[in-house]
């Protein structure tokens, strides 16, 4: 019998007395110390954890039981999230990975936004062949960076199914700034449905997952807003488009429940402090198809790092955390009472949150969910604006209210010759609509922020706090158009699915190359590009590093890359449905 298909996930408790049987694995596999309440002063690091230079770390089944419900995930050594992995800058470092996984035919470790040879990356058929059921593999590299980072699986849909942890790496020179406590706080979506099944259920019905959809009392309502022509003529651009404006993520809360370190809101993880202390908070969004609005009702955060590089100080009372995001904030609370950490979904179907106490077993009252956001034509960069719309449609004589063309804010998009036009082949499925005018958009909070009375991090406040390190000119431009056809679940870039396009993408060892994103699509994008920093031309100087952008409808914007690492690297959305739907391609540096 063939072990490999007698083995799976979905037969792993079967006729073991399920209930019982999960109860005593929980026991032997709690969640790690890092990820427990009312974790107490870390004299070495977080939690006590001291740098190390070796892990090894298995993924395998776990069990796992939120809210009483109980489940089987693929965690890492036991325990979702998994082990909190503490490096130093400059070590070299082994991180021994085993697949105990049997229904699978790889797995793998990404070593999200950090610098390596391209064999140690992760990716399978990219660059390595994954790890066989069974097998190990040596990641080994010298760690050339600082910050805080995660790690997750690049194998099919193992990343839903639990197998992600945090990543810190100290600096060799010490922190840039001081504080007393020092927390990590993983975001994720957890669903007790197969990820299959998921997969399955949003390419049959995109909004199967969405039940905030628009009722005909949202339409009168409109009407007593805007009137029953403009009403109308939104309503006619949405229908002829076959979209929704409150498609604002393909998997809700219906079948999620966010997690923060592993709990859920109603298990209330907790991080301690005393009056006064300076805490370190690591925001990690390692959820799957979920973007976050953070914020600590009471509390100012300052944020001072954005994807593991230093950025100076920004004072914020919320900021949205893409998918694979990180921010570093620091707080000050001064009252001996309870804050509310608050982590609100994009499409506010659902939350998490955490606390922070004087004291285990204190709690702050619960913001309420905000009502759902509701897009507009111009907020996807085309309602008031040329634009055209594939399969017949040609929208470029919309009009504003005004009968006037929507203008380009200023800044401009940087560069000195703008993203290159976008024209598809004629009868394209994969795309559904081009965006002719594209919008700078980095000093936008996005959708449903900024009407709240409070300061919102936008990217047009990030400055790096390090020198540029690179010159600021680019040798060579090129255009990465993201599209999609939503109705169908397409998703792709330059309209090709990965296995549609001829070949990969060509970097240039040490180039100075000037990439823009131009995202045709209703959606956010949260893109990340494997092996190399992303600089965000956001007007400031020195420009922030990321590795990860989420990109808004509508939006192009700049990126100054530099390449050296020789190799082929992905290059995808980090929604990972989207990446499976087909938004993924190959980067090759040569």
């Amino acid at each position: 019998m063939n072990f490999k298909k007698r083995i799976t996930r979905r037969n792993f408790i079967k006729g073991a007395g399920a209930g019982l049987f999960l109860s005593g694995l929980q026991f032997a596999w709690p969640l790690p110390s890092w990820a427990k309440s009312a974790a107490q002063p870390m004299d070495t690091g977080i939690d006590g954890i001291a740098a190390r230079r070796r892990y090894d770390l298995t993924i395998g089944y776990s069990p796992i039981v939120i809210d009483g419900r109980e489940g089987v995930s693929t965690g890492i050594n036991g325990s979702v999230p998994g082990p909190l992995v503490r490096l130093r800058e400059g070590d070299e470092v082994a991180l021994n990975v085993t697949n105990r996984l049997m229904d699978t035919e790889h797995a793998s470790i990404h070593w999200h936004g950090i610098l390596v040879p391209f064999p140690m990356d992760g990716v399978p058929g990219v660059n390595f062949a994954g790890i066989p059921p069974g097998g190990t593999y040596h990641y080994r590299y010298r760690v050339k960076q600082s910050g805080t980072y995660w790690y997750h699986s690049h194998s099919s849909f193992q990343e839903q199914t639990g197998t992600y942890g945090p990543l810190i790496i100290d600096p060799k020179d010490g922190e840039p700034f001081a504080c007393d406590r020092d927390y990590a706080v993983v975001l994720s979506d957890w669903s007790f449905e197969d990820p299959e099944t998921i997969f399955r259920h949003i390419n049959l019905l995109g909004h199967y997952y969405n039940f905030q959809q628009r009722t005909v009392w949202d339409f009168f309502d409109d009407v007593g807003e805007r009137g029953f022509a403009d009403t109308l003529a939104d309503r006619m651009a949405w229908g002829k488009m076959r979209m929704s404006p409150v498609d604002l993520a393909d998997v809700t809360a219906y079948t999620y429940t966010y997690l923060m370190n592993g709990h859920s809101p109603d298990m209330n993880w907790t991080a301690l402090f005393n009056p006064g202390e300076t805490i370190r908070l690591r925001f990690i969004n390692a959820a799957t198809t979920t973007n976050f609005d953070v914020r600590i009702p009471g509390l100012d955060m300052d944020v001072v790092m954005v994807d593991g590089k230093a950025v100076r100080p920004v004072t914020v009372h919320e900021f949205r955390i893409g998918v694979a995001e990180t921010y570093d904030v620091l707080i000050r609370p001064r009252q001996d009472k309870a804050f509310t950490l608050f982590a609100e979904s994009l499409d506010r179907s659902g939350y998490t949150r955490g606390t922070i106490a004087p004291e285990p077993g204190m709690e702050a009252p619960v913001p309420d969910l905000r009502p759902r956001p509701v897009r507009r034509l111009e907020d996807i960069g085309m309602g008031m604006m040329d634009d055209k719309i594939f399969g017949g449609m040609d929208h470029s004589k919309m009009g504003m209210n005004d009968g006037e063309k929507y203008p380009r804010p200023d800044p401009e998009i940087p560069g000195p010759n703008g993203p290159t036009p976008f024209k598809p082949e004629q009868g394209n499925t994969n795309v559904v609509m081009v965006i002719s005018n594209p919008l700078y958009r980095l000093d936008e909070p996005g959708i449903g922020l900024g009407n709240d009375g409070w300061r919102v991090l936008t990217y047009a406040d990030l400055v790096s706090a390090a020198p540029q390190p690179y010159k600021k000119t680019a040798d060579r431009e090129m255009t990465i158009n993201i599209t999609a056809n939503m109705e169908r679940y397409m998703f792709s870039f330059d309209g090709k699915k990965f296995s549609q396009h001829p070949g990969p993408y060509l970097f240039r060892h040490n180039e100075r190359l000037r990439l823009y994103l131009v995202n045709h699509t209703m959606m956010e994008h949260p893109i990340h590009l494997h092996g190399m920093w992303m600089q965000l031309e956001n007007g400031n100087d020195p420009i922030p590093f990321k590795h990860t952008i989420l990109t808004k409808p509508g939006e192009a914007l700049s990126a100054l890359i530099t390449p050296i690492e020789k190799g082929d690297w992905a290059f995808h959305c980090h929604l990972l449905y989207h990446m499976e739907a087909g938004m993924f391609q190959v980067v090759r540096v040569a």
